[in-house]
Parts: C-alpha cells; structure tokens; sequence
C-alpha cells in the first residue's frame, strides 16, 4: 500500500454491518487495530443519527460521524457541526411523484423519521428535510420517477439498493462530507480509504485515495473503485482495514 491512510470512511449497510444490523466481532476488532494505530475511523452513512448513534458507540467515537449522506455530520461528542436541508418546494414535488405513483417512501428530518408506515401528521412546510427516499418495486416506474429527479438540477439522486433513490440536496454527498472532514483534521482525500456498496458510496470511492467496494457491491462502485474487498457477510470492512494497516 503506497498511500498514506489517516481516515478509514465507512458506510454501515451492506458494509460494516450484518443481516441482523450488527457489527461482526472481526470488523470490529479491525476497527480497533486501525485506531490503535492512530488512524481515523469515520462512519459514513445514509442513516439518520438515532438510527447509527449505538453503532457508532459500540466502535467507540471517532472524530466524526457523517449521517444522511452528507447531510449532516456531527463532532466526537455528538454534537451537530454540518446541515444541510432540502427545500420545502422540492419536497412537496417529491411528495405530489409518491402520491401519483403510489410508491413507498421514506425521510429523514430534524424532527425525526418518516415513512409510509410511519406517516407525518403536519404539513411539509413545518418540517426541517434532510433526505427523501423512494422504494419502487416497478422498473417502469423507477424509470419515470428516476428520470424527473435527476433532471432537476437542485437534487443529489444517489441509492443505498437497486431498488430505492434516495435523495439529497445538490452537493450533498459522502464525499463533500469527508472533505469537509478532512479539512477539519487537516488531511487530505488522499490520507482516505473509503468502504461501501452502494450508489450512495461512490463519490467518496472515486475522491478517496483508496477506493474499496464490497464483494457484494453494485456493479457500477466496483467499478469507480481501487480495489474490491470481501462480501459484507465474510467481513469485508476487517479485510479491508487489514489491507492498508502497518504491519
């Protein structure tokens, strides 16, 4: 390994994480030797903090923690450093695509999380959005929905599985996150190993100095990346960190 890794990125799902949501004991042992050689160990994830806050414990607290994918980023101490919200105008036309298609949804606010099992009770306009997700079972409508959101200029369409969007602010991504990180730690992308799967990972594949997808990543991020790891449920992440340590 000629790069000189100083922050290992991570996302959680399909990733760092098991079936059952759990870390495995190898990936959290390749956790610890990484930090015990000084080295960063920084969670990157399209989930919202109370839905990581246990993991990112269980691994102990690493200089930040970038959530929603990208969309927020909170300190050591959990402490809110970054955010960054869609329009409300921009929600209400996500909102009128899952009505008229009858798709499943999901969202991340500042007031908590909301999906079509778990509805929202106000109005839009009395909610701080962070993320909206759509899962769509039908390729013929993922098409049509795709096809309007990333036609709009104002979103960052990415997904966390071949069958959902997952949709951000423009510029809000992992990557922006991490360099906004790494300014803070002053390092540079190319100090950063980042791990992942899925379309939500691959702007920080392609700007880390060191770009790992899973053995069960997606097509298209094995491709934008350096190097391909193990599947997720053979511990791929250890495998990885194990990759670029100093022996």
């Amino acid at each position: 390994m000629d790069k000189d890794i100083k922050l290992i990125a991570l996302d959680m799902d399909g990733t760092l994480v098991n079936h059952d949501g759990d870390v495995s004991k190898e990936n959290e042992n390749a956790v610890k030797r990484a930090k015990d050689q000084g080295i960063h160990v920084v969670l990157s994830t399209g989930r919202s903090l109370p839905f990581c806050r246990d993991i990112a414990e269980q691994l102990g607290h690493s200089a930040y923690l970038v959530t929603v994918n990208g969309g927020q980023i909170f300190d050591k101490d959990l402490n809110l450093v970054d955010s960054t919200h869609l329009t409300n105008d921009l929600v209400k036309r996500l909102w009128e695509l899952k009505m008229k298609h009858d798709v499943y949804f999901w969202s991340s606010t500042t007031e908590g999380v909301f999906n079509t099992k778990k509805p929202f009770e106000k109005e839009i306009d009395d909610y701080n959005w962070l993320k909206f997700g759509f899962d769509i079972q039908d390729d013929n409508v993922r098409k049509v929905i795709t096809d309007e959101v990333m036609a709009n200029e104002a979103l960052e369409v990415t997904n966390s599985s071949p069958t959902n969007l997952e949709i951000n602010p423009a510029g809000v991504n992992k990557a922006a996150a991490l360099m906004k990180v790494c300014k803070w730690l002053d390092l540079s992308m190319d100090n950063v190993m980042a791990v992942g799967d899925s379309m939500n990972d691959i702007a920080m594949i392609r700007e880390a100095g060191f770009g790992v997808a899973m053995g069960n990543a997606q097509d298209r991020v094995k491709e934008a990346a350096n190097w391909i790891t193990k599947d997720y449920t053979e511990h791929g992440v250890a495998h990885a960190i194990d990759r670029v340590l100093k022996k």
